[in-house]
């Protein structure tokens, strides 16, 4: 009979195999580090194009628990664009391997489906967001950061709030670095956190990570936002990892080395942001929590959903 300590290894050595192999599947990897695929479809809207600004000709599919997918919402409600562009939400289920779309749309039940609709032969990652022209049946757009500025200065004459200019040009260098640290080091950084499949791959992520968020934390001392008195694309691409950052990163991440909350400058611009018009009509911390507790097996296979959600309330 074999005695504990022999159960204990074995354990530990099946529960090792799986881990790799699903995170092999969930999070590719290289030398431990994540490695985020790049977005497939990258077209713009524009007068001249193929795809060109018109009321209720496009749809935005999304997930609510999604960071990348929540940009759109941000910049759809401050733009007043609900009554022009479309919404779709989507769930994930790990049981089919991908989003679903419970209502259905386009007589399409899945992510998959509808990437499959574009091209039968795709086999790549079905991500959110995913900006759809109904006109033409096709994927116009699924990278997250080219979306959300598509939304920002494609759609003005119908827009409720075209006045808005969340990326105005004597801004765009300042943005531009912003979004490019912001990236690497906070937005994807706190996956490559979780992700990794290595300590050194983890140690590098979570110490650029918070060298960053400290170095924000300090401009932010003297300006209301990133780039000074005037809300920004940077800003909203940081707000919705900030969002989730103590509800999630924290604990299931192992972004633990502080807290948003332990942080005065971050934690107020936070709830700024959150309580400006729209914006908390597009965070749903219960979903969020229990998608990314509830569906990320290889980090949490027990399936507990966690207690608590943040409170930004004026």
């Amino acid at each position: 009979m074999l005695n504990q300590k022999w159960l204990i290894q074995i354990a530990q050595t099946t529960w090792k195999t799986m881990w790799q192999l699903m995170m092999s599947n969930l999070a590719p990897s290289e030398n431990g580090n994540y490695q985020r695929p790049s977005s497939t479809y990258s077209n713009t809207v524009n007068e001249n194009g193929d795809y060109i600004p018109e009321k209720n000709r496009y749809t935005i599919y999304a997930g609510l628990s999604c960071p990348w997918a929540h940009r759109t919402l941000i910049v759809r409600k401050l733009k007043g664009l609900e009554e022009v562009i479309d919404l779709v939400i989507v769930t994930p289920s790990p049981a089919d391997g991908g989003w679903i779309i419970p209502q259905g749309s386009e007589n399409c039940y899945t992510l998959r489906q509808l990437y499959s609709k574009v091209n039968s032969f795709y086999q790549g990652r079905c991500t959110v967001p995913v900006l759809w022209d109904k006109k033409t049946k096709t994927i116009v757009n699924n990278e997250s950061s080219e979306i959300i500025v598509l939304l920002n200065n494609c759609f003005n004459q119908f827009a409720s709030y075209p006045e808005l200019n969340l990326y105005p040009d004597e801004l765009g260098k300042i943005i531009n670095n912003w979004n490019k640290k912001i990236y690497h080091h906070v937005n994807n950084g706190v996956y490559r956190c979780g992700f990794a499949q290595t300590q050194q791959a983890y140690e590098d992520a979570c110490y650029g990570l918070f060298n960053l968020l400290d170095e924000i934390e300090i401009v932010l001392e003297n300006n209301r936002y990133l780039c000074g008195d005037r809300l920004t694309l940077a800003d909203v691409r940081l707000f919705t990892t900030l969002i989730r950052f103590d509800l999630v990163y924290f604990g299931l991440f192992k972004c633990n080395i502080k807290r948003i909350t332990d942080y005065p400058n971050l934690s107020r611009y936070c709830k700024e942001i959150y309580n400006l018009e729209g914006v908390k009509e597009t965070c749903n911390f219960q979903i969020i929590k229990q998608d990314y507790y509830g569906n990320l097996f290889p980090l949490n296979p027990g399936g507990i959903i966690p207690l608590g959600v943040p409170n930004y309330q004026d």
